[in-house]
């Protein structure tokens, strides 16, 4: 679940005050903004980076399983009939999540601009192969125990969501389009770190095996998403109001 603080000053574009009220804050001899405190700009990367902690390592285990020849067993035999897919998934996923979660940091933005701009540029290929791979492992692998046409559907959604927002927010930052940039790469942001959410939704799974069928374990699965995304639309919806109320104060004073 991405914190309830998490993006919402990447979310806003309009932090600072509009270049009006700025010129009259100087006027008076002071300064409208300041500059956030080390402690705050990286307290929302390291909440990211800790929720995607579990399924990141998670993937390094896999990895090093098929690489070191591990025993190969009835759930992970599809994967070393055919390890490309998900090994492209898991390190794309991991790259996507920690690297993202910086982009994410007000502060980091604001004092090297062209760090977010160049972190931008290899995110986004690294989002699609994220997104695309995790399409390639719902096709092509069989699925294991528990895993159901409702699950099979979600994760097609998903995946192709999560590649829908990272287009459509690349798209937006070339027509100058930052709030709308902002916005769509967010929802590909929550999306991909569903499966952090996803270790806390199946904890009722995982403790009560009396319910432990295909369709409780699509739920949970889709709860993660759900959430991430609820969470995110919310943080959006948020600093649009924020952004319109200052609108209208500055309108009154003007």
């Amino acid at each position: 679940m991405m914190d309830e603080s998490a993006a919402a000053s990447y979310a806003s574009p309009s932090l600072s005050p509009p270049n009006g009220r700025r010129l009259q804050d100087r006027r008076r001899g002071r300064s409208s903004t300041r500059a956030p405190s080390a402690k705050g700009a990286w307290r929302v990367p390291a909440l990211l980076i800790a929720l995607s902690a579990v399924p990141v390592a998670a993937g390094a285990v896999r990895l090093i399983g098929l690489a070191g020849g591990a025993e190969i067993t009835p759930e992970n035999a599809r994967f070393f009939a055919d390890p490309v897919p998900v090994a492209l998934h898991i390190l794309s996923v991991s790259v996507w999540c920690v690297l993202g979660a910086f982009q994410f940091s007000s502060g980091l933005r604001r004092r090297s601009p062209g760090w977010h701009r160049g972190a931008g540029r290899v995110l986004v290929p690294v989002g699609l192969i994220a997104a695309l791979s995790g399409l390639w492992l719902t096709w092509a692998y069989p699925p294991v125990d528990h895993d159901g046409p409702l699950l099979h559907a979600l994760r097609l959604a998903v995946g192709s969501a999560m590649a829908l927002c990272i287009c459509l927010g690349f798209a937006a930052v070339r027509r100058r389009d930052i709030a709308g940039h902002r916005a769509w790469m967010m929802r590909g942001y929550a999306l991909a770190l569903g499966a952090g959410t996803q270790v806390l939704t199946h904890v009722p799974w995982l403790l009560f095996g009396g319910i432990r069928d295909e369709m409780s374990r699509a739920l949970a699965m889709g709860a993660g998403w759900a959430i991430n995304l609820a969470v995110a639309e919310w943080i959006l919806r948020s600093a649009a109001a924020r952004g319109a109320a200052a609108g209208a104060v500055i309108d009154q004073r003007a």
